[in-house]
This record gives C-alpha cells, sequence and structure tokens, in this order.
C-alpha cells in the first residue's frame, strides 16, 4: 500500500471513531488501525501515526459526539459555552428556540437523567481519553521512554489529550477540590472493563504524571500546524491543574510553568487591534496557542460554536437567542478599555452599538463577511488556548502569594495591550493584597468572556457571583462556586452501566 493510501486509510478510521460506538465509554473502537499495525508504522513513519492524532481533533469539533442527537451536543467547545452560563460571567438573555436556556436555569446539572451536559460531557472526554490510550498502548505502553522524535512527538499529545480530559472532569464532576474524595473511574489502557471512582489525589496525580511525560516528550517538537499540542500547550494546562488544586507549593509550580511559556517567545499577545479589529476567528492569529482550522470539509454548520456565537453566522445567536457578557461585569470595564467594543449590538457593517442591548460579542466572535445570518458552512476557527492566560494566571497566582512586583508587572503588560495610554492603568500600582488579586480576577473575566475559563477561575478563587439584570432566569442571584447546581451530575446511564459505580457525585 502507498505511504498515501495508508495515510488516508488511518485518517479515516480515525475519523469514523467517532461515529461507530455507541457503547457508553466505547471501550475499544474496532475501526481504530490495530495496535501491532500502529506500532510498526510509528517506528516507520510516524507522520502516519499522527493521523490518529487528528483523528482525536476532529472528534473534539464533531457534532453529536456526545452521543445524542441535541444540537447543544457539537464537542469540545459547546462545553466551553456551558460552563460560561454556569459561571454567570456569561448571560443567556433570549429564549428564542430554548437553546441552553435549561442550562442557565441550572436545571440540566440537577437531574441526573438529563443528558446535557451531564451524558454528553462524560461520554465526550472519556471517548477522546479512550483514542488516547489506543494511541499510547500502540506505542510502547505508559511507562515507555520513546527514542525516536516522531514517536516521541506523537506519544507526548496522546498523554497531554489525556490529562487535558481527566482534568476537566474533575473541575466540571467534583464540586470543588478534596484530594480524598472518590470521583472518577480511570481508564489507562484500551478495553480495560469498568472501573470505580478513584479519590481525585490518584486522578490528580495521573493528569500529572502524562503533562509531565508530554512535556518532556515534546521537547524540541515542531508540531504541524496549531491544532496539534507542542511542550508550551501543555505547560500551559499544567500550570492550570497546580492552580486549582491551590496551595503555595502548587501556585509556584503554576508561577514557573506559565513563565517559561512566556519567556519562550512563541506567541506575542493579541494587541489592543487584533482583539477587536480582527475578531476570534483565525488560528494564524499570533497570540493563539492552540486551536482548530475549521474548512468546508468539517462540514461545520449550525451545530457549532458559531451557530450559537456569531451573529452574522447561520446561527441561533442571529435570531435572538441570544449569549452576552453579564450586565454587571460590563458596567465594570473602563471607558478606555478596547474589550468594551466587543459587546453590544449589531450596527451597520464593521461597527457595533457598543454597551448596546443584548451585549451580544459581536465584536469578539465574529465573521468578517459581516452578513446577518451568513456564514454557513462555519469556517471561522476555533481558540482553545491563547497565551494571554499564562500572563494573568502568572499574575493572579503571584499576587496571591504575595510578589506583589511581579504580579502588577504581568498584569500591566496585558493592560498596556488594552487601554488607550499608560494613565489608564497606573492604578495597578497602587494594588496589593487581595484588592490586587481582585483586579487581575476582574480582568481575567472580561478577556476570556466565552473562552470557557471563567468557570475555571471561578472554581479555582472560590468566586461568589451575582448575575447582572441581563440574564433571562435567576437576574439577581448569587451563587457561589461550591453550589452543587454548578456541577455536572454523573449520568444515570453510567450508574445503571457500570456496576462498579453505585453512587453519583453531589
Amino acid at each position: 500500500m502507498s505511504k498515501f493510501r495508508l495515510l488516508m486509510t488511518v485518517v479515516f478510521a480515525s475519523v469514523i471513531l467517532a461515529s461507530c460506538n455507541d457503547d457508553f465509554l466505547d471501550k475499544r473502537p474496532t475501526s481504530f488501525i490495530s495496535n501491532a499495525d500502529l506500532g510498526e508504522t510509528a517506528l516507520i513513519n510516524p507522520e502516519i501515526v499522527e493521523a490518529n492524532l487528528r483523528g482525536i481533533f476532529n472528534q473534539m469539533i464533531t457534532a453529536g459526539i456526545g452521543g445524542t442527537g441535541s444540537q447543544e451536543d457539537f464537542g469540545w467547545k459547546s462545553f466551553d459555552l456551558m460552563s460560561d452560563l454556569l459561571s454567570s460571567d456569561l448571560a443567556q438573555v433570549g429564549a428564542a428556540y430554548n437553546r441552553f436556556v435549561g442550562l442557565a436555569n441550572l436545571v440540566w446539572t440537577t437531574d441526573r437523567t438529563i443528558n446535557l451536559p451531564n451524558y454528553t460531557a462524560w461520554r465526550f472526554y472519556y471517548r477522546i481519553i479512550n483514542s488516547a490510550n489506543l494511541i499510547i498502548d500502540s506505542n510502547g505502553g505508559n511507562d515507555v521512554v520513546p527514542t525516536n522524535p516522531g514517536v516521541a512527538g506523537v506519544l507526548g499529545q496522546a498523554k497531554a489529550m489525556r490529562a487535558i480530559c481527566y482534568w476537566y472532569l474533575t473541575q466540571y464532576y467534583q464540586v470543588e477540590y478534596n484530594p480524598t474524595e472518590e470521583i472518577l473511574p480511570i481508564y489507562t489502557e484500551p478495553g480495560m472493563p469498568g472501573q470505580p471512582k478513584s479519590p481525585a489525589s490518584d486522578v490528580y496525580d495521573l493528569i500529572i504524571k502524562d503533562f509531565t511525560d508530554a512535556i518532556s516528550f515534546l521537547n524540541g517538537y515542531q508540531r504541524p500546524n496549531k491544532a496539534f499540542l507542542n511542550q508550551n500547550v501543555a505547560k500551559g494546562y499544567l500550570a492550570y491543574v497546580y492552580a486549582s488544586m491551590g496551595g503555595s507549593a502548587n501556585n509556584q509550580k503554576a508561577i514557573q510553568l506559565t513563565k517559561e511559556v512566556i519567556d519562550s517567545g512563541e506567541f506575542p499577545m493579541m494587541s489592543r487591534d487584533e482583539v477587536v479589529l480582527s475578531g476570534f476567528n483565525d488560528l494564524s492569529t499570533p497570540g493563539w496557542m492552540w486551536g482548530f482550522d475549521l474548512t468546508v470539509a468539517n462540514g461545520a454548520n449550525l451545530l457549532s460554536w458559531a451557530g450559537f456565537m456569531c451573529y452574522y453566522s447561520y446561527s441561533y445567536q442571529a435570531v435572538g437567542n441570544y449569549r452576552g457578557i453579564d450586565s454587571d461585569l460590563y458596567a465594570q470595564i473602563d471607558a478606555n478599555d478596547i474589550r468594551r467594543h466587543q459587546f453590544g449590538a449589531p450596527g451597520v457593517p464593521y461597527d457595533i452599538r457598543e454597551g448596546a442591548y443584548p451585549l451580544i460579542p459581536v465584536g469578539k466572535f465574529y465573521n468578517e463577511n459581516f452578513v446577518h445570518f451568513g456564514q454557513n458552512p462555519m469556517t471561522d476557527d476555533y481558540v482553545y488556548m491563547r497565551v494571554t492566560e499564562m500572563y494573568l494566571l502568572n499574575a493572579e497566582l503571584n499576587a496571591v502569594e504575595g510578589n506583589t512586583a511581579a504580579a502588577r508587572t504581568m498584569l500591566k503588560a496585558v493592560l498596556a495591550n488594552r487601554m488607550a495610554s499608560p494613565a489608564d492603568y497606573a492604578y495597578v500600582d497602587g494594588l496589593s493584597g487581595q484588592a490586587l488579586v481582585d483586579d487581575i480576577v476582574f480582568h481575567e473575566r472580561v478577556e476570556f468572556l466565552a473562552e470557557g475559563k471563567a468557570y475555571l477561575l471561578m472554581k479555582r478563587r472560590k468566586l461568589t457571583k451575582t448575575r447582572g439584570a441581563n440574564h433571562l432566569n435567576r437576574a439577581g442571584e448569587s451563587f457561589a462556586h461550591n453550589d452543587p447546581r454548578l456541577t455536572f451530575e454523573i449520568h444515570q446511564r453510567e450508574l445503571t452501566d457500570n456496576p462498579m459505580i453505585t453512587d453519583g457525585n453531589k
């Protein structure tokens, strides 16, 4: 078989992995290239094995990957959207077609028989974990230290993907970090039978080990494009993991990791102009660390990020099922902060009515053709991680640890790219202690609105949020980070299908 035909075979096998098996955890999809063949191929031509990674990345953007026919089931970005709604920084403003209204009203997360997001998230992340396990197993297993650089790059990414998925599961299915609480079953090899829940400490140990291996294996790896992971992406996620655990020792580790990413110089921060004049729609944006390059071939349509968030796409956002920034959060944004211009109402093409109802991110996530209800199929790219996250996480943790000067420096580096002049952020030099922490947290909430970071921040900093007046549901109500309604339920189907799990998680 020619190299091209073999590559296409692997790609095809990887893509159909997303739909060929209805088992809850999809223990071992038979359409994947065999482990023996994959291992031999890796030694001959690791580029072919990378096709299985492409299969994972394609799963992440596939409609229905969570195992339902629901339109809210469209992969990775659906959970970014849902978690931001639960954090209350993203407001469900309009009820047209009733999409996501049940989540925003905290109904879906209080009934373990409801699929969204309880079943879809569990199935989605464990499917990717299983795909990663297949790649790891075929390349020598969990304990191998690869000597072939190409194999090391593939294995490092597979371990990083497994770690990322387990970490998101900890965030979504544990009310708050408690190392002794049994929270999730661990699967590290393909074909494992149903496992009992393991303590959070064991899950986090696996996550940290996987990321540590990934960082080592990805040293010097040159990825084909930013849909693949590299060492800096793995470092960024490991920093998030340590920060979510808390404690001074973990904070210091996260500070070091974020600094390494920044100091690598690989990614310049998005400029003041880029955050509004370019839009969040192009993977080639230099400040994006990881994302996905959508093309017509991906077939993304209404069931996609743009299908729910872009007014200039064939979308629910375009027909009144609005999601926008919390009105109280928006009111706190400085008049000279360019990010004010990201939110408002559509105006004439190439412009918006800043700060107007419904406060949707029409100046942030938009198709550059500026045609109402226009883009279809969707080709605007997905962003998963930006280098600005590293600056603000570094600032946050330095402030928490009392490293005031370092925290101010990192925060001002961001604000220099958001404010009109240095005078607008000179106030930072007068902040210290909790006031400095609070200001950094505020800027994290604004900077990453609708990027899937607000929920993680809420749990990490143990925040309590009060919803502004523009929320369709529960406006004026307050929610603490550990309110059980903000955490996904282990779905009834897992309790039924896996005899090793007999109780829920709340």
